[in-house]
Order: structure tokens, then sequence, then C-alpha cells
């Protein structure tokens, strides 16, 4: 599996990638299908995903195997001009294809947003995860996330919890010894 910096000629595979995800923890969700995709979502997809890869500020990565899309992440600064983004950078979206789930796909374009985060000198990290989606929910927390206490308004009278990554805590011991282990 490769990471490697998405190019415009990638806008149709990481369609199909956003998709196929938002698809598959939407529906476990509780949402259907139809609330899920439609023509104008796509639309609104393809204009935001070309967006954010031409954009000098943002970065999108695309997680490859044997050539194939098999996973995304994009990455920048804050989108609420409420946050300080000489303090913060965010995690605008990591989507892998459910066949793709486990095998560490997810945990390499993660990296890479660390990795980001470090490049750009930013001390933390936030994002947005749906409350439904306790696979990401659970994701996150495994990487070092935690709720920040924000939230905003779903669908299906859901709601998407901000969650907030701290680089110091990433590099800090699990454990200090004591004394007497010195």
């Amino acid at each position: 599996m490769e990471v490697r910096e998405a190019m415009l000629a990638d806008v149709d595979g990481i369609i199909d990638v956003h998709t196929r995800a938002r698809l598959a923890y939407y529906r476990a969700g509780g949402l259907a299908p139809e609330a899920i995709v439609n023509p104008a979502l796509e639309r609104e997809q393809r204009t935001g995903w070309t967006a954010a890869i031409e954009s000098p500020h943002k970065r999108v990565l695309c997680g490859a195997v044997d050539g194939r899309i098999v996973g995304v992440a994009a990455m920048g600064p804050p989108l609420s001009s409420q946050v300080d983004a000489s303090a913060v950078g965010q995690l605008y979206q990591i989507h892998v294809v459910p066949g793709n789930w486990g095998k560490g796909i997810g945990s390499a374009l993660h990296a890479s947003f660390v990795r980001y985060l470090e490049d750009v000198s930013l001390p933390a990290g936030m994002l947005e995860v749906w409350e439904r989606n306790r696979r990401a929910r659970a994701f996150y927390v495994r990487h070092g996330w935690k709720p920040d206490g924000q939230f905003r308004a779903g669908p299906d009278d859901s709601k998407y919890i901000g969650m907030r990554l701290e680089l110091m805590a990433l590099a800090a011991p699990a454990s200090t010894p004591s004394c007497g282990e010195c």
C-alpha cells in the first residue's frame, strides 16, 4: 500500500471511495441510501474534492493498493474562523473502502495527518465524527483523539462530535516510573 498526494486525475476514484465508505457507515447508523447518495451530492463531492486538491492550503492523500485508490484523507487549516489556525490543523475526512477496513490503510492515512501537523508546526489536530459511526469513533480513540466537548447537528436528529489530538500526548511515555523503579 502506498500513500501519495492526490491529483485531479484521481477525483473519480476519490468520489468512489468517499461514496462507498459513506454508504457503509451511514447505513449502519440507520440512514436510508437515498439520504446518502444522490446526483446533487455527487456534484458537490466533485466540486469539493477538486477544490481541495487544487488548494495550496489543503492536503489530499490517496491510499492505493496495486494502483487502485482504496482510501483517501483530506486535511488543512480549520474550517471554522472561530478556531486559531496557528494552533490546530483539521482532519477533514478519512475514508476507506469497506472491504479494506482493518488492513492498516486508515492508520497509514492517519499517520500522514500527524506528519502534516508536524510539517506545518502545529501542536494539535481537530476533527468531527458522526456520533453513530462507532467504528470511526473507536478508530480515532485508538489513535489518541479525545472528545473536545463540541457538537453540531447531523442527519436524522444525530450529532457530529468534535475531537482533538494533542501531539505532545502522542510523544509522552505511557507511564512515568516511580523512584523505586529508577
